[in-house]
């Protein structure tokens, strides 16, 4: 009844996959028996040819790592965890595989999550057709997918950080006396006045900061670039205490310190940037946050002091700003100084018992 396939893949490592289309038989109550009933790849597939390897290399560091993770759970779901994203032959799928893909995440994940996970799949379909290894109508088919919707609060999830927590971070950075404590204190001043993402921030050259116009130039997503001023005198501060200790020699703005408190000379990663975070929290006794908080907290703080969504969207380098509508935070507000011009007329019983002794 199982059918098998040997396919070839050429990756770092060539290997051989054994797959079962019935795999692919996923979801049933809701799309039916979805099979590949006629499987004719290629012996070998190079990895110039592999439509995931040839997306993935066109994003940045910090989104080829996201859309990777993506792609793995879209080829475990098609497979049973029998394909990731190199190993699955990607040009085969169809219409009604997809919309599997699709019934799948939408039960297991948030709209926003699944969404991002489905725009990988597109893009790699996208890469498959650009290939010449799936038809323009096959193409255009699979990927005639609805996005994933529904009912959400007005502000994003997540927790935006008070202004006595920043002050708790960058106390203890400012006590720490050795180099990390001018690195930390930085790091964290650019999540405060530049709401840059953790890759974003790890992958700053030195020369992206101009200490006589007191900017900062942002390399994000799809390579698009971005100018953030920066006019707080505590965030000035702390960058010139960081750079007076780093010094102005080429290469990366952040770098790495070893166990012995020495610089290692090599760029910082942006998982160390998360390490240093939590450090830093805990020291500090700050709740538990992410480096997407501070960027949530930079945004949330700017609409709160009443700047357009346009300029913050720019600041954030957001393409579209809806994204950055998610964030807003003003709506909640309105809603809470609305119902507190509600009165219940009722008074505590634990109060009246005790006014009454």
């Amino acid at each position: 009844m199982f059918k098998r396939v040997e396919i070839t893949y050429e990756n770092d490592d060539s290997h051989k996959l054994l797959w079962y289309t019935t795999a692919m038989e996923i979801h049933a109550n809701a799309v039916g028996t979805t099979t590949f009933n006629d499987l004719s790849p290629r012996d070998r597939v190079p990895s110039s040819e592999n439509p995931a390897l040839v997306y993935l290399a066109s994003l940045s560091p910090g989104s080829r790592r996201t859309m990777r993770q993506s792609l793995n759970v879209v080829a475990e779901i098609l497979t049973g965890g029998m394909c990731d994203h190199v190993t699955m032959p990607w040009p085969l799928l169809r219409f009604q595989h997809t919309q599997a893909v699709r019934s799948v995440l939408m039960e297991r994940y948030s709209p926003k999550t699944a969404n991002k996970m489905l725009s990988a799949l597109k893009q790699t379909l996208r890469m498959a057709w650009n290939l010449g290894t799936m038809s323009a109508e096959e193409y255009q088919r699979a990927v005639a997918l609805k996005p994933v919707s529904s009912e959400r609060p007005e502000a994003a999830a997540g927790r935006a950080l008070s202004f006595g927590e920043w002050t708790a971070l960058f106390a203890v950075c400012r006590d720490d006396p050795s180099i990390s404590g001018a690195r930390d204190a930085a790091i964290l001043a650019l999540f405060r006045v530049g709401g840059l993402r953790r890759s974003e921030l790890a992958n700053l050259p030195v020369s992206a900061y101009n200490s006589i116009t007191q900017t900062l130039t942002i390399r994000g997503k799809r390579n698009r670039i971005r100018v953030v001023p920066i006019e707080d005198q505590g965030a000035l501060d702390a960058i010139s205490d960081w750079l007076a200790v780093r010094g102005d020699e080429p290469g990366p703005l952040f770098w790495r310190i070893d166990k012995g408190k020495r610089l290692s000379r090599e760029q910082i990663t942006d998982q160390g940037i998360y390490h240093i975070l939590a450090m830093r929290g805990k020291e500090s006794g700050v709740a538990g946050f992410t480096p997407h908080d501070l960027r949530r907290s930079f945004a949330g703080d700017l609409l709160d002091a009443g700047a357009d969504l346009s300029t913050v969207q720019k600041l954030m380098g957001h393409s579209d700003a809806n994204t950055t509508a998610g964030y807003d935070r003003r709506g909640e507000h309105a809603k809470r100084s609305a119902v507190r011009k509600i009165h219940v007329p009722y008074r505590s019983r634990m109060n009246a018992n005790t006014s009454g002794e």
